[in-house]
C-alpha cells in the first residue's frame, strides 16, 4: 500500500512540474519572439535596437549621416497589423 501511495505522489509531482514548465514557456516564448521581430524590423531600416528605440543614419539629407530614431510599436490595425513598425508606420 505504501508503494502505491509513493507512486501516486510522484505522479502528482510530475504533473505539477510539467504545468510549471508549460506556464514559464507560455510567458517567455512570446516575449522572445517579439524581441526577435523588433530587432528584425529595426535591422530592415539599417538601424540598431536599444529597448524599443531604433536608431539609424540617414544619408539622404546630410553626407555625414543624420542620426534618426523611432520607437517601435506593434500595430493593431491596417496593412501592418501584428507587425513591429515605427510609431508613424501604423497606417
Amino acid at each position: 500500500m505504501k508503494e502505491a501511495a509513493g507512486e501516486a505522489n510522484m505522479t502528482v509531482i510530475t504533473i505539477v512540474l510539467i504545468g510549471v514548465v508549460a506556464a514559464v514557456g507560455a510567458i517567455l516564448v512570446p516575449r522572445i519572439l517579439d524581441s526577435a521581430n523588433m530587432k528584425s524590423a529595426c535591422a530592415e531600416m539599417g538601424g540598431n535596437l536599444s529597448g524599443k528605440k531604433c536608431t539609424w543614419k540617414d544619408y539622404t539629407t546630410n553626407p555625414d549621416g543624420e542620426e534618426k530614431y523611432c520607437t517601435l510599436t506593434k500595430c493593431n490595425k491596417g496593412a501592418n497589423k501584428d507587425k513591429w513598425v515605427c510609431v508613424r508606420g501604423c497606417v
